[in-house]
């Protein structure tokens, strides 16, 4: 199955949609300036373990990256995901207070 992903600034979101245009999971964000904030990712049960997720995050991630945005990852499957992607972290600000 595809995903395409596209930006809903409308509803301060990225969406994955399969062929049929059914959502399968979004990442909110905020937008404030040229810094974005990825609050939240959610994949949909349906479409689970299909790495929609993933998909998400290099989508977002690329998007900041080429409209030259600096990323603050709220979100933790984002935070996680960037740990092994650190082809990233010249647009990711890290917060120094640590999660518990």
């Amino acid at each position: 199955m595809e995903f395409t992903v596209t930006d809903a600034p409308a509803r301060e979101r990225f969406e994955a949609r399969d062929e049929s245009g059914a959502v399968a999971g979004v990442v909110t964000y905020q937008l404030t300036g040229n810094i974005i904030a990825y609050t939240h990712t959610k994949v949909d049960p349906e479409f689970e373990g299909r790495g929609v997720g993933s998909l998400l995050a290099r989508a977002v991630m690329d998007d900041a990256r080429d409209r030259g945005r600096t990323v603050v990852p709220i979100c933790p499957f984002l935070s996680k995901w960037l740990g092994t992607h650190p082809e990233y972290e010249s647009i990711v600000v890290r917060s120094t207070r640590k999660v518990k």
